[in-house]
């Protein structure tokens, strides 16, 4: 069950954590604190659901989220999991192309304002940094089964734990300061910092924001799938759940209301960007971040390439150009399996990823989006389907009709977020700077 927690935390905390305090901000100190109180509670609602549907109602374990769909709910359900899995895949990864040219780019505005002051113009390229980790992409992308390396986990975390910690810390210490932040209990005021319509669109894409954080029903069943039987899967996981769920929940609090009390109404999207001294300090927390993003990129890429991959040499198994390898011989590598395919179609996918970041370089506004696309279709809408399956319960029952109308208060939840998240992107694109950070 620990380790189990452990995973948990490790896949909840990542660069999400970075927007809380904005998504504070446009919601306020009543109602911040109560959305993010609400999505971990429908977070861990319905992972207690998914882990009643490890396995199959015949007793046979699932290996992955889409093989318990399958099972439970059969090949359309299925293919429908795959679909949602696979663009939250593709988003996370020109999410995390965004985010890490952000943070490098931090670095260097850091080093700018310290030598020069903090009114100093220090304009910041995110195109040449998003260059630089499409090709540091390109080359780990040429690995196989990247994502099967024990130790990759381990760094992120503790990158992820670092930097937030990082943040966290310097929240309290620009607290400490003294009261130089506005805040109000209704967050963002309109006429003030935003308009009335401006303020609604940023609520809904706030909720995008904080749904993506919660984010981590993609690898619940591989989780559960490394729990022994005995004591039950299904038992072990839903303790595992509320301790990780419980502990995440925590630290996104404190790091929501801690991040809003530091820079208030005008708290940037990524709050790690709103520091400027120590210098030192912040250079380490934005290097944990791309250290950790440099990871977490092929973790999530990895599966997208081996889907294509193998749909690709079963759709055309008779072509060399699909299923030849070569053995070539690289320093400090020794022998690696080289595909000509797999170096073509993963360096496309590398360029057409960073290309988009490029298009909308937006920490938020495509946070938002990927979160409010993946929420309700892999955290919400399968695990109740598959539970009323699995669980027999009878249509049209109080039970069947409450996790119904659940299912539905989240669709419309992650449609307003959705629609909060592309307004936001529209508005961006149409003020977008490109010589400077966002």
């Amino acid at each position: 069950m620990v380790t189990a927690s452990a995973h948990i935390i490790t896949a909840v905390i990542g660069s999400g954590v970075l927007s809380l305090a904005w998504a504070t901000a446009q919601l306020g100190w009543i109602a911040g604190p109560v959305v993010l109180f609400i999505f971990a509670l429908v977070t861990w609602y319905c992972s207690i659901m998914l882990a009643d549907c490890y396995r199959s109602p015949q007793g046979k374990r699932s290996y992955s989220y889409k093989d318990a769909v399958e099972a439970i709910l059969g090949s359309v359900y299925c293919k429908f999991c795959g679909w949602a899995q696979y663009v939250n895949l593709v988003g996370v990864s020109i999410g995390y192309t965004i985010t890490t040219a952000i943070s490098m780019g931090a670095i260097k505005k850091s080093h700018c304002f310290h030598k020069n002051g903090q009114n100093a113009t220090c304009e910041v390229s995110t195109t040449m940094n998003m260059i630089i980790f499409a090709v540091i992409q390109i080359l780990l992308s040429q690995l196989p089964n990247f994502h099967k390396i024990s130790w990759l986990s381990i760094v992120a975390s503790i990158m992820s734990v670092a930097y937030s910690s990082i943040g966290l810390g310097l929240s309290v210490s620009k607290i400490a300061e003294g009261p130089q932040a506005t805040t109000t209990l209704t967050g963002v005021v309109v006429g003030v910092d935003v308009t009335a319509t401006e303020k609604l669109w940023r609520t809904f894409q706030s909720l995008g924001n904080i749904a993506f954080a919660y984010s981590y029903s993609n690898v619940l069943i591989e989780i559960q799938d490394t729990l022994r039987s005995s004591p039950p899967e299904n038992q072990v996981m839903k303790k595992a759940s509320s301790i990780g769920v419980s502990t995440t929940t925590m630290f996104y609090m404190a790091c929501g209301l801690l991040g809003y009390a530091a820079f208030g109404n005008s708290a940037p999207g990524n709050f790690l960007t709103g520091f400027y001294e120590p210098f030192w300090l912040i250079d380490i927390a934005n290097i944990c971040i791309v250290i950790h993003l440099v990871g977490a990129y092929q973790v999530f890429a990895q599966p997208f390439y081996h889907f294509i991959e193998t749909w690709s040499r079963n759709r055309w198994p008779d072509s060399r150009f699909l299923t030849s390898e070569h053995v070539v011989k690289v320093p400090l590598l020794g022998d690696f399996p080289l595909s000509i395919f797999r170096l073509t179609w993963r360096t496309l996918y590398v360029i057409v990823t960073a290309v988009v970041a490029m298009i909308f370089p937006f920490f938020n506004d495509f946070l938002g989006l990927i979160g409010a696309i993946s929420f309700w279709p892999l955290t919400v809408f399968l695990p109740v389907e598959m539970y009323i399956v699995r669980a027999k319960i009878p249509r049209f029952s109080s039970t069947w009709n409450w996790l119904k109308i659940l299912s539905t208060i989240c669709l419309l939840v992650s449609l307003m977020a959705a629609c909060g998240s592309v307004r936001g992107l529209i508005q961006s694109v149409q003020h977008y700077q490109p010589f400077k950070s966002s």
